[in-house]
Parts: structure tokens; C-alpha cells; sequence
């Protein structure tokens, strides 16, 4: 899928700020139950010294991330990069600019609470600014943080919403490392303790009615499958050695899906490629000659992969996949269909050609329920076929080896999943033989409301983005 959300279970706002009558601070004040979380510092408010403080507390489902990944639904530690979103909310008071707020997390539990009120601080219960719940103070004032693992996320104009990568949390949580308490967001120790007021940064909270506006993490992983099967070239000079590399898949698929293959499981197993024929008028095959032998290994649940760099003058090939090379214990376990050898070519003229693309299996409507597979057909835009080939043969799906997806809401333009052309390339297509596809969780969509998909090919180190749009509902 590459991208995996968990919103926040609790969060609320804890403060040291004055009241109105800038006498009595508002240090037992609850606002858990508000839609806003805010974060600000004032200085010399109600005298030359005085210094007020406020912070955000959130939690999310850690219980949940952890049985996601038992699950498979996400990568492995080191596979996957987790950020945390807070999205701003814009309001009528000053905003800050040009400051930093760090992410620590914390090491003690505590309550949401009940209140609502952030001017008076007249409701009170915990956590609040000295109680994490009832009848449990904090250690220090304000919260209790680790000093270890801390983000800082960068503000210049103050409207910004905080994205920050803490994968080195989650994975502290994950592990055991350190407690799943949550997480503080505050402004700097010298920030909180110089002579400037950043008043104020608020950001909307989990009882937000904007769904997509609710504080999350987001897991993203290039989850792309890239079974060479359909484009197999052989080596050649004109391409880097990386390019030369082939990769193809086996898929051990059963009735309960995806298993491993008991005498293999996660460990290597073997791929040959032979030259032969297979005749016109049967599902016989004739093997010739092999040509080579690699050893390759389990990336998933019930996948297995081998790459090969092959320099042959055979126009078809065949993959054989066996538990080892000789011996009178070998077992073949699966002989793959034909696949056509491909040259690299130089041309006399540059030209990035464009492209006709459509998604062939996608449903008007999805349950929030579902984790949907969408298969994308693409040709060549000037395609002319001759009358011969319209009637004797299907027209060929051309492979995008870097192709990306995006989400959006049709009613407002809101970018739900963006490209994700960088790092983490989390949003990029896999292909097999029958062409680029992608997975999408349904669960992170708000329902009752149309999506659009939009396709963008990387070709010649640039992005193209497609014409065409793709629209579902999600309910």
C-alpha cells in the first residue's frame, strides 16, 4: 500500500497562563474535550519577569501500529519511516512566525479530561498542567518528557502545519525501548524561558470535525513490486549495471492467500532460466538449453524473487524455480510462462513519448472496509495499429518502471495522498506481467465523498503528469 495512518486516540492542551485577573494561573485548567490544541509563550504579561507556557499532549493507538506490522500491513524496522501530522487552524489572534516546536516523548500516562475551555481555564480536571490524572502530579510542571528520542519541526510564516519524521520514536515504542505514552509538543527551553511571546500556534485536534485535519502518523514505504517478467532485457553496454540487473517474482499463492513454501520458508531458494519452445496447438514445453542459475530469497509472506544480469541470443526464455541446484532432492516448484527477450536500442532522435493510460478494474464505490488493487492499462499515445493487428492481437500494455499515484477529494481539490516521489517513494506503482498496479487502504478516506486518482510517469528523470482522472466514492 506504502502509506498506513493511525489517528490520535487522546490529546488535550495544558497551560501555566494567567487568568484574566493576571493573579491566578490557570494550572488545573482541562481541555481535553476541545477541537483546538495550542501551543504559545507570553513574556512579561502580568510583570517585567513573569513568563506563561502552554503545550500540547497527544497519544496515539501504539497497540494498534505494533499488530499492523504483526499483520504485514506494514514494513519491517528499517523499511518504513513514520511522521507525525498536526494540520494548523488558522484564528483571529496574532501568529508567531519564525520559531521552532520540538516533539519529545513522554514518560508518564496520563489522562484526556473533559474540558472545553481555553480563555478562563474554568474547567478543571486532568491532565492539566501540574496532574497527569487524578491524584497523579507530574513530576516537574508542565509534563514529564524523555530527553531522548526529540524532533524539532521548523516555522517561518506560522501557518504551517507541523510534519516532522519520528520514526525513532515509533520504533522506541514498537521495540519496548521506551513507554508509549505519547508525545509533548512545545516550544524550546529557551524559547519558554527567553524575553519574546510567540502567541499563538493552534492546530486542530482529534474531535475536529475535519477529518483530514485530525492529528496522525503516517507509516510510508515503497511497497512496489517490480517483477521484471514483462520488460526483460538482456545486458548491454548501453545502460549502467544497475539497469542490466532483472528481477523476477514467484507468487505462492493458495486458498488461504499468500503462504511460504514449507521446505524453503523465508530462506534461499533457487531460480534457473532455460531457452526453449512451447508448441502452437498444447501446453507442452520444450526446454533447451540453461542458461544460467542465481540463488534467491523470500521479501514477503509467500513472494520470492531472484535477479539475473543475462547476456543471451535467445529470444524466450523460461524461469524455474527449486529448493536446490542438483541433487537427487530437488524439487522444481514452478515453471514460468514464456518471457520475450528485449534489446536496448539507440535512436538518432530525442522524444519523450506520451502516453494513454486507464484504470481497468476500478469500482464506482468502496467500503472504508477494503484494501483495493487498481490495475492501470497504458499505451503509447500515437499508437497506429495496422488492420492486421487490430484483428489478430490484443494491444500490448506497456510497463512504466517509475510511476507514482495521488489521491484527492473531487469537491474541494484536497490532496488526501500526494506524490510520493522522494525518499520514501511511497506512493510508486508496481508491475508484473500484466502491468503497473497499485493497493490503497480504503480505512484512511473519510466516506460519503468521491476521490480522484491521478498518475504521474517519471521518464527521462522527469515527471509527467497524466490527463486523465479516475474517480470513486467511498462509503
Amino acid at each position: 500500500m506504502g502509506v498506513k495512518r493511525w489517528t490520535a486516540t487522546k490529546d488535550t492542551t495544558i497551560t501555566n497562563a494567567f487568568k484574566a485577573n493576571l493573579t491566578d494561573r490557570g494550572t488545573l485548567g482541562n481541555m481535553g474535550a476541545s477541537d483546538i490544541l495550542e501551543a504559545f509563550v507570553i513574556a512579561a504579561q502580568a510583570s517585567s519577569a513573569s513568563l506563561e507556557s502552554s503545550r500540547i499532549l497527544v497519544d496515539f493507538p501504539v497497540t494498534q501500529i505494533a499488530t499492523d506490522r504483526t499483520a504485514g500491513l506494514i514494513p519491517a524496522s528499517g523499511s518504513v519511516s513514520f511522521f507525525l501530522k498536526l494540520s494548523n487552524a488558522f484564528h483571529g489572534e496574532t501568529t508567531p512566525k519564525d520559531f521552532d516546536l520540538v516533539v519529545e516523548p513522554l514518560s508518564r500516562s496520563w489522562t484526556e479530561g473533559y474540558g472545553l475551555d481555553m480563555e478562563q481555564y474554568l474547567d478543571l480536571g486532568s491532565a492539566n498542567w501540574l496532574s497527569a490524572s487524578s491524584g497523579v502530579s507530574w513530576t516537574t510542571g508542565g509534563g514529564d518528557f524523555l530527553s531522548s528520542p526529540v524532533s524539532t519541526a521548523s516555522f517561518d510564516n506560522g501557518v504551517e502545519g507541523l510534519e516532522v519524521d519520528i520514526t525513532v520514536l515509533v520504533e522506541s515504542w514498537l521495540s519496548g525501548t521506551i513507554p508509549s505514552n505519547g508525545i509533548g509538543v512545545r516550544f524550546p527551553d529557551a524559547s519558554e524561558s527567553g524575553s519574546t511571546s510567540f502567541f499563538t500556534k493552534r492546530f486542530f485536534g482529534r474531535r475536529s470535525e475535519h477529518f483530514y485535519k485530525r492529528p496522525w502518523i503516517e507509516a510510508r514505504y515503497n511497497s512496489s513490486i517490480k517483477d521484471n517478467r514483462n520488460n526483460f532485457y538482456i545486458s548491454s553496454s548501453l545502460v549502467p549495471a544497475e539497469d542490466n540487473l532483472r528481477t523476477l517474482f514467484l507468487y505462492n499463492r493458495t486458498p488461504k492467500g499468500l503462504r511460504n513454501i514449507p521446505a524453503v520458508g523465508t530462506g534461499p531458494i533457487y531460480m534457473s532460466l532455460f531457452s526453449g519452445v512451447t508448441y502452437p496447438f498444447g501446453p507442452e514445453l520444450l526446454l533447451h538449453n540453461s542458461l544460467l542459475s542465481v540463488t534467491g530469497g523470500a521479501v514477503d509472506t509467500g513472494i520470492y524473487t531472484a535477479s539475473v544480469a543475462l547476456n543471451t541470443t535467445a529470444t524466450t526464455v523460461f524461469d524455474v524455480w527449486h529448493n536446490n541446484l542438483t541433487g537427487s532432492s530437488r524439487i522444481e516448484y514452478f515453471t514460468g510462462s514464456a518471457i520475450q527477450v528485449l534489446s536496448y536500442s539507440v535512436v538518432d532522435q530525442f522524444e519523450v513519448g506520451n502516453h494513454v493510460v486507464n484504470i481497468t478494474n476500478m469500482k464506482p464505490r468502496y467500503s472504508t472496509t477494503e484494501r483495493a488493487r487498481f490495475r492501470t492499462f497504458t499505451r503509447p499515445k500515437d499508437w497506429s495499429p495496422t488492420v492486421y493487428t487490430m484483428a489478430v492481437a490484443d494491444i500490448e500494455n506497456t510497463t512504466i518502471e517509475d510511476a507514482y499515484y495521488r489521491v484527492f477529494r473531487v469537491i474541494d481539490g484536497l490532496e488526501v495522498i500526494p506524490y510520493g516521489t522522494g525518499s520514501d517513494q511511497h506512493t510508486l506503482l508496481s508491475y508484473d506481467k500484466d502491468g503497473n498496479y497499485f493497493d490503497l487502504d480504503m480505512s484512511i478516506f473519510e466516506p460519503d465523498y468521491q476521490y480522484g486518482i491521478g498518475l504521474a510517469f517519471k521518464l527521462e528523470d522527469k515527471i509527467y503528469e497524466q490527463n486523465e482522472v479516475f474517480k470513486f466514492r467511498v462509503e
